[in-house]
């Protein structure tokens, strides 16, 4: 190459250079702009939430009115305060906010907001992509232990797996709750007990009392394993459908339970749901005897037992209430008619 050609060449880089410095200051420039405007609408949805609040107490507060005009006045108010409210819920899923204490001991005070619809919606695909991907790994791996390998080594490494699993998905849900995911209650809760539960299995030595309780519980995780799956592939399409017609937010995630919105079309997953929720109380049954027996010398037992018990206990109330809570509606519906 002759010396005029990269002299060339290099005048067109030093003018590439010379314009990303000007793109780079006008970037920063813009970018304490945006931290501005953040700053200004967090400080005014406070306001307003707090002005909100004292509205609603007074209005509480307030003497029965006959006239009606101001019956109707006052009831147009609180349905906008409402509306207003899930409102302001969406404005902040675009803007900075705290941690809390379980991310803020995790990753510290590092803001995890994502500021982009794709971004979020990016991140939230990748949730349940990571889901699926390791639901059938976990079924695959219980399958092998339970029928294939009869090693105390390779139940370990599966219960290690179950606790990174459960971990990682409580910290992805806490992020994803950051970005306005409407994930809450027990199937939050629900994952943090069973990482419990996980690394009480991992840490429960190669006895008699492990021995007869292995079968059991492989047989249980395999069969939790495609319920999960089950749920998934079912339960993606219903979102995506609901999403289309504008009745579930874009955020809304598939969840190892039963929710309301799941009424229409999902209701053949109930059985399936409630075998593996009285398998549990069975597996704490189970367990309990198993503390009784004279040759149990392992906390474990006794604690793997409660864990199973109150997973029992959540996962079948909460079913049941979301179902109760179904089937009033729709009498309130039929009434109406």
């Amino acid at each position: 190459m002759a010396f005029q050609e990269c002299w060339e060449e290099w005048e067109h880089l030093d003018k590439d250079y010379q314009m990303l410095q000007e793109t780079h200051k006008l970037y920063k420039q813009q970018l304490e702009e945006v931290i501005k405007l953040q700053n200004t609408c967090l400080t005014s949805i406070e306001r307003q939430k707090k002005k909100y609040k004292e509205l609603a107490n007074n209005l509480q507060r307030c003497e029965p009115l006959d006239s009606e005009e101001h019956s109707r006045e006052t009831e147009f108010m609180k349905e906008l305060m409402k509306e207003r409210q899930n409102i302001f819920f969406e404005m902040e899923a675009f803007l900075p906010k705290k941690n809390g204490l379980y991310l803020t001991l995790v990753l510290g005070n590092v803001n995890v907001t994502l500021l982009s619809k794709q971004a979020k919606f990016a991140y939230k695909d990748e949730y349940e992509k990571f889901k699926l991907f390791l639901t059938i790994i976990l079924l695959l791996i219980s399958f092998s232990c339970r029928f294939l390998l009869n090693s105390r080594v390779a139940d370990s490494v599966f219960n290690f797996l179950l606790v990174w699993y459960y971990c990682t998905l409580t910290i992805r849900e806490s992020i994803l709750i950051n970005n306005g995911s409407r994930i809450k209650g027990w199937w939050v809760i629900h994952h943090y007990i069973s990482a419990f539960l996980s690394g009480v299995m991992l840490t429960w030595p190669d006895s008699k009392m492990y021995q007869l309780f292995r079968n059991q519980f492989l047989s249980f995780s395999m069969y939790q394993s495609f319920v999960q799956f089950l749920q998934y592939y079912y339960q993606s399409g219903c979102l995506y459908r609901l999403r289309a017609l504008g009745e579930r937010h874009n955020m809304d995630l598939t969840v190892e339970g039963f929710q309301s919105w799941m009424w229409r079309g999902l209701t053949f997953l109930l059985p399936f749901l409630f075998f593996g929720h009285f398998w549990q109380l069975f597996n704490a049954i189970t367990l309990f005897k198993l503390s009784d027996h004279p040759e149990c010398k392992e906390w474990q037992v006794s604690m793997c037992g409660i864990t199973f018990l109150i997973l029992f206990l959540g996962n079948f109330l909460t079913t049941v209430r979301v179902i109760y809570q179904k089937q009033k509606q729709r009498e309130n519906k039929n009434k109406e008619l």
